[in-house]
C-alpha cells in the first residue's frame, strides 16, 4: 500500500513561521528541538487541536454545547488527519473517589469478578464500588478515612460566645451564622462554654435543624439553625473537600483531623462487600496489593466461570507491569500520581482498545523513567504503531528518539529564533545533520573528576514514609547531591516528604504547574511588574495602578485582555483584536506616559535580553538576569504564561527562586522539558548556587546531571515494596564501580 501522509501547509500558530510538513501515517514520528522552538505548537496547537475540532463537528449542535471548544488553528491547510488520542503530562485529578483501578477500568473488571464467583454471594458489581451508595462504607461515605473536627482549634471553651469562643471565622459571633446562634435564645452569650450544661453543649454543637424566627429590616423571617459541628460536617466533610477551591481547602484544613475509618479501617466498602472473598481475599485486600503481586493472585484463580475475566484482568495488569508501574496498587488515589506516572496510566487505558488507525500523540513519555525502563516505553510505542496507528511523540531523550521511523527537528533556537523545520528524515540522517539536536546526540559528558568537599551533614533518620524501610542517610551540606533510582524506589518519599518536613526553610522547585492564564506573564510572575509600575508612576507623578491591565489602566472595551470574544452559541467563539486599544490592553491616556522614552506596552513587548539593556533598576535587572541565566532571554515580558511550554514554565519558576537567599534548594526532575543543549545551562545554575554557599539536592534520572554531582544517593533496588533502601552513597566515580546499583550500569555507557 502506498505511504499516506498527514499534510500541513503554512502553519502559523504561536512562533511558527509558515511551516509546511508531511508526516507519515502508521509510523512513529518524533518531534525534537530546544524548549520553546515550536514543537508543541505543531503537534498540540495545530495537529491535535484540528483533529479534536473536526471530531467534535460530527456531533449535533446540542451535544457540542457540552464539549470543549477548539478554535481553528492558524494554517492554510491540515489534511488527512485521523482521530486523535492525546496522552499528556497533566496530573490526574478526580479527588478521593478516583483511583488507579477506577481510571484504568481494572477495578470495574475486579468488581465483576467478585459478583460472579465471590463467596458468599452478596450482590451485583455495584455492591463492590466505594462510589456507589450500596457499596460504600456508611461511616466514611467510601473515603476510607474519617475526617473529624479538631475541637481545640475550632473553639476555646474558656471564653463565652460574646468573647469569641468559636474560633472558626465563619461561625464568629459577628458573622451571619454566629449571629443566628444568639438569635435562637438557647444560649447565654456571657456564659463561658466550659460552664455550659450537657444539653446546652449538645444544642450548640449537634442540634438538629430548627426554625428560628428573626427580624431583618423590620420584617419577620424564619431561618434554620443547626448545630455548628453538624453544619460544618455537612458543608465541608460529607462533601469531598478536594473538589472545592484551593482557597477553601486552605481555610478549612487547619480545623480538620484525619484518621482511618473506625468501621472499614480504610477499606472504603460496606461490611457486606468485605465479607465476600475469592481464595481467601476480599476485594479491598486485592486492590491494596502491588500490581506485580496482584497479577499472580488473579492468574491462580481456578474457577472456570471466571476464566474470561481472569484473562482480561491479567492482560491489563500485564500492561501496567510492561510500562514500569508494577509498584503501584489499584487503590492508589490518582491525584497522588506524578506527571510521568499519570501519563503512563493513561497509556494503559488505550493499549487494550480495538480501535485502529488512531493518531496517538505523546508529550515526553520518558519523563520520570529511569534509563533502565526507557526500553519499556519504546516497546509500547512500537506496539501501538504495529496495530496500524500513527504515533506522534514530542521528546528530548536520545534513547526514545532512536526508535523513530521519522524525525522532525524544530528550531534552530527558541521563541522568535525558532518556528522552522531544521531537519526531517531518519535517525541516521539526524546524527549527520548540523543542528543542535544532531550535534548533541553524538556528545557524551564525562564523569566529573573533582568533587567539592562537604561542609557538614543534614541527617535523615529512621524514615518509614510509604515504602521507605527505616532509612537513615546523611545529605552533605554545601555540595550538589543527586538522588537517583528507578521509578517508585522511594526518592520522592525520602526528599519531598521526609527531608522537607524536617527542613521547611528549603526552597522547592518542583513540577507543580505555574498559575497560567492569559492575564499572568513573566513580568507579573517574577515580580518585575511591581517595580516597573512604580518606576512609571514615579516618573510621571500618577498612580501605579494605571500601569496594570488588571486594574485602572485597563482598556474598558476588552477589560485589559487585548482581544474581544464573540460568543456564537454552539459554534466556536470568535477571538478578534480589540478595536479600541488595538490589542495593547491599556487605555490611550496610559500609553502617553513614558519611561526612558518607552510606553508600558512597548516595555511589555521587550524580550528579556532587550529589557536587560533598557532597565537600570537593580531589583528588575537582578530578576531579568536570573531569567537570562536559565535560558529564557528570548521570552517577551508580556507574553501570557498560558502560551509557555512545560519546560519554560519550570525554568521561569527556577528563575523566580534564584534571587532568594536560601541555604537549601530542592529540585524535582528539573530537566523535564529541557533539550540536551539546555542541560549545560541548568548545570551551570546548579554549580553557581553551590559555589555561593548553598546546598542543592536534585531528584533526577538524567545521566548528565548524575555525572555532574558531588554526591549521589541511589535508592532501590526496585520500586514499591522491593525498593525503599539506600543502595549507594558516594561520588559518581565510585558509583560507576558499584555493582549493586542499577544506575551504575548506565553511567558507564
Amino acid at each position: 500500500m502506498a505511504q499516506e501522509y498527514i499534510e500541513i501547509r503554512h502553519a502559523r500558530e504561536n512562533n511558527l513561521k509558515n511551516v509546511s510538513l508531511r508526516i507519515p501515517k502508521r509510523q512513529i514520528t518524533i518531534f525534537t528541538g530546544v524548549s520553546g522552538s515550536g514543537k508543541s505548537s505543531i503537534v498540540f496547537d495545530t495537529i491535535a487541536t484540528e483533529a479534536q475540532r473536526l471530531l467534535n463537528e460530527n456531533f449535533s449542535l446540542f451535544v457540542r454545547n457540552f464539549l470543549p471548544r477548539y478554535s481553528q488553528p492558524d494554517a492554510d491547510a491540515i489534511e488527512n488527519l485521523s482521530m486523535a488520542v492525546v496522552v499528556d503530562q497533566k496530573r490526574m485529578g478526580g479527588g478521593s473517589h478516583s483511583t488507579m483501578g477506577t481510571i484504568t477500568d481494572i477495578y470495574s473488571a475486579l468488581r465483576l469478578l467478585f459478583s460472579r464467583v465471590g463467596q458468599p454471594f452478596v450482590g451485583y458489581s455495584n455492591i463492590f464500588s466505594f462510589n456507589d451508595p450500596q457499596g460504600m462504607c456508611p461511616e466514611c461515605n467510601g473515603l476510607g478515612r474519617k475526617i473529624g473536627v479538631n475541637m481545640d482549634l475550632f473553639m476555646d471553651t474558656s471564653k463565652s460566645l460574646k468573647e469569641g469562643a468559636i474560633l472558626f471565622p465563619e461561625f464568629a459571633i459577628d458573622k451571619w451564622d454566629g449571629n443566628l446562634i444568639m438569635q435562637t435564645g438557647f444560649f447565654d452569650g456571657d456564659k463561658k462554654l466550659e460552664d455550659f450544661t450537657d444539653e446546652e453543649m449538645r444544642l450548640l454543637l449537634h442540634s438538629e435543624p430548627y426554625k428560628v424566627k428573626t427580624q431583618m429590616a423590620g420584617k419577620d423571617f424564619n431561618l434554620t439553625y443547626e448545630g455548628i459541628i453538624d453544619k460544618f460536617t455537612r458543608k465541608y466533610i460529607t462533601r469531598d473537600l478536594k473538589t472545592m477551591s484551593e482557597r477553601t481547602q486552605k481555610q478549612i484544613e487547619p480545623y480538620l483531623t484525619l484518621g482511618p475509618c473506625p468501621l472499614c479501617h480504610g477499606a472504603r466498602l460496606s461490611q457486606a462487600a468485605l465479607s465476600c472473598k475469592i481464595d481467601g481475599y476480599n476485594i479491598a485486600q486485592l486492590a491494596s496489593m502491588e500490581v506485580g503481586e496482584l497479577i499472580h493472585v488473579i492468574a491462580n484463580i481456578s474457577d472456570k466461570n471466571a476464566a474470561p475475566l481472569v484473562t482480561a484482568l491479567t492482560e491489563r495488569l500485564g500492561h501496567l507491569i510492561d510500562i514500569g508501574l508494577e509498584y503501584l496498587s489499584l487503590d492508589r488515589p490518582t491525584d497522588t500520581l506524578s506527571g510521568g506516572e499519570s501519563q503512563r496510566v493513561k497509556i494503559v487505558k488505550h493499549l487494550s482498545g480495538s480501535l485502529v488507525d488512531v493518531m496517538y500523540i505523546f508529550d515526553e513519555p520518558s519523563i520520570g523513567l529511569h534509563p533502565r525502563d526507557v526500553h519499556r516505553m519504546n516497546d509500547l510505542l512500537q506496539k501501538l504503531r504495529d496495530k496500524g496507528n500513527t504515533v506522534i511523540v514530542v521528546e528530548h531523550d536520545p534513547d526514545v528518539i532512536k526508535v523513530a521511523d521519522h524525525i522532525v527537528d524544530v528550531g534552530p533556537k527558541a521563541g522568535s529564533g525558532g518556528g522552522t523545520i531544521v531537519y526531517e528524515g531518519s535517525y541516521d540522517g539526524l546524527l549527520k545533520a548540523d543542528t543542535l539536536t544532531g550535534t548533541h546526540m553524538k556528545r557524551t559528558m564525562p564523569i566529573k573528576s573533582k568533587f567539592r568537599p562537604h561542609k557538614g551533614e543534614l541527617a535523615i533518620t529512621k524514615a518509614k514514609v510509604n515504602n521507605l524501610r527505616n532509612v537513615s542517610v546523611n545529605v552533605p551540606k554545601g555540595v550538589l547531591t543527586v538522588v537517583t533510582g528507578v521509578a517508585g524506589s522511594g526518592k520522592s518519599s525520602l526528599i519531598n516528604q521526609v527531608f522537607l518536613a524536617q527542613h521547611a526553610e528549603a526552597i522547592v522547585i518542583d513540577q507543580s504547574p505555574v498559575g497560567a492564564n492569559s492575564r499572568s506573564n513573566p513580568a507579573t510572575y517574577t515580580g518585575i511588574m511591581d517595580e516597573v509600575r512604580k518606576a512609571f508612576a514615579t516618573e510621571n507623578g500618577v498612580s501605579a495602578s494605571l500601569f496594570s491591565f488588571n486594574s485602572k489602566g485597563a482598556c474598558e472595551n476588552c477589560q485589559g485582555l487585548g482581544v474581544v470574544y464573540t460568543d456564537l452559541g454552539p459554534f466556536d467563539s470568535v477571538k478578534s483584536p480589540c478595536e479600541i486599544c488595538g490589542g495593547k490592553r491599556f487605555k490611550d491616556e496610559v500609553l502617553e506616559y513614558k519611561l526612558n522614552g518607552k510606553s508600558i506596552t512597548e516595555v511589555l513587548e521587550m524580550t528579556v535580553e532587550q529589557a536587560l539593556e533598557y532597565f537600570e533598576i537593580k531589583e528588575v535587572t537582578k530578576k531579568l538576569q536570573a531569567m537570562s541565566d536559565v535560558g529564557l532571554n528570548y521570552l517577551k515580558l508580556g507574553q501570557p504564561l498560558s502560551t509557555l511550554s512545560g519546560g519554560e514554565c519550570q525554568r521561569i519558576k527556577l528563575a523566580s527562586e534564584l534571587h532568594k537567599k536560601g541555604s537549601i534548594y530542592v529540585m524535582d526532575e528539573p530537566t523535564t522539558g529541557l533539550h540536551m543543549s539546555d542541560i549545560s545551562h541548568l548545570l551551570a545554575i546548579m554549580d553557581r548556587l553551590v559555589d555561593t554557599g548553598n546546598t542543592v539536592i536534585v531528584i533526577e534520572h538524567n545521566l548528565d546531571v548524575i555525572k555532574n554531582a558531588d554526591w549521589i544517593i541511589d535508592m532501590g533496588p526496585e520500586g514499591g515494596t522491593k525498593g525503599g533502601q539506600v543502595m549507594f552513597e558516594g561520588t559518581p566515580a565510585d558509583l560507576s564501580n558499584a555493582k549493586q546499583s542499577l544506575t551504575s550500569a548506565y553511567l558507564q555507557n
